[in-house]
């Protein structure tokens, strides 16, 4: 026995698949590519494959998620307000309308006070919500603090109070109606 007699194990290495070689080859015509079509000409790669798991460009949603419960607010510090003061932009008070022209804001958008800074003189501020540090900051230079419940679209669709109340009245709760079972 030498090198010139070694032989692989019997099956263990097969003729390359001809394809395109005529009918009698069994892979002629369309070469075991199928009929037409975009992966049966040269060139094609499918774009990602994952070994069947869902492919990324599957996994992940169509749109953003933005949750139907989300309200546009707009947070302005007391620095802030202290510098509009000084500038000669607002005087004693600091309405909804003021904040949403300062801060060009829309109408659909709700205000929160933020206590970073200080106050130097008393002002009267209407807001959706303050922070308790900017509460007490408010109160302590001597102003006064006013929670409104709407933003500017919904209290002008209010019809029958003024537009000011109607910024300032509390929504009404949504009550769910429970049907009454009919018996005898």
């Amino acid at each position: 026995m030498d090198l010139s007699s070694l032989r692989p194990a019997k099956g263990a290495v097969k003729n390359k698949k001809r394809v395109g070689r005529g009918q009698g080859s069994g892979n002629g015509t369309t070469a075991g590519k199928g009929n037409k079509g975009q992966q049966a000409r040269s060139g094609y790669k499918r774009p990602i494959m994952e070994g069947g798991q869902i492919p990324v460009y599957r996994r992940l949603p169509k749109f953003g998620f933005t949750p139907h419960d989300r309200k546009p607010v707009n947070s302005v510090n007391l620095a802030q307000i202290e510098q509009w003061i000084q500038d000669g932009l607002i005087e004693n008070e600091l309405s909804i309308l003021d904040l949403k022209v300062l801060l060009h804001a829309s109408n659909a958008d709700y205000f929160k006070i933020l206590g970073n800074g200080e106050l130097s003189s008393a002002i009267k501020i209407t807001a959706h919500a303050f922070s308790k540090t900017a509460e007490e900051k408010i109160v302590a230079a001597g102003g006064e603090v006013i929670k409104a419940f709407r933003t500017l679209e919904e209290a002008s669709k209010v019809r029958d109070l003024a537009f000011e109340d109607a910024l300032l009245k509390p929504k009404a709760k949504l009550v769910k109606r429970v049907k009454k079972s009919a018996k005898p």
